[in-house]
């Protein structure tokens, strides 16, 4: 069954947006698993893999705190409490599909997918400022293009797009 990576990721904001409002709130009941699935279900049969909502959500999930000192210092005038929720979720996303799933996702497609969440999600400015931080990234990570073309030459990609 063919995969749908973006819809995949979507699904990921949406879980890990609901999830850090409901454990803010200290709502007893909050489970991240819970949440997946049923953010899942209506998309499952268009989703196709569901592993990969699974195992990004909890990833980024598991490393909250890791993910934002981490922007801490890639965007100073904004402390991270401040950012608006969907944006901070869509910079963790971006920053740990960036920063770890380099040898599976392509550096610039996280980026992109990132940017397109923050189009489709975030406010009007939204899209700049993940583009401009994770950008910066980017450079802080010290990917240097060889290693991005041997990178993206490796996820066996035929169509412009991710290995799925």
């Amino acid at each position: 069954m063919a995969s749908n990576r973006h819809l995949g990721r979507v699904i990921v904001l949406q879980s890990l947006y609901e999830y850090e409002l409901r454990t803010l709130a200290s709502d007893p009941e909050v489970d991240l698993d819970v949440i997946i699935a049923k953010n899942i279900e209506p998309y499952e049969k268009a989703l196709g893999d569901t592993e990969f909502v699974y195992n990004l959500t909890h990833k980024v999930a598991e490393n909250f705190e890791t993910l934002d000192a981490a922007l801490t210092p890639l965007a100073p005038e904004w402390p991270i409490s401040s950012i608006a929720a969907i944006d901070r979720n869509v910079l963790r996303m971006g920053l740990y599909e960036l920063s770890e799933c380099g040898d599976t996702i392509p550096p610039k497609v996280a980026i992109n997918e990132a940017v397109e969440l923050a189009k489709a999600f975030g406010s009007e400015n939204s899209s700049k400022f993940i583009n401009g931080v994770l950008g910066t990234a980017y450079k802080k990570l010290g990917i240097s293009e060889e290693n991005n073309e041997a990178k993206s030459n490796s996820v066996n990609r035929t169509d412009g797009k991710e290995k799925t």
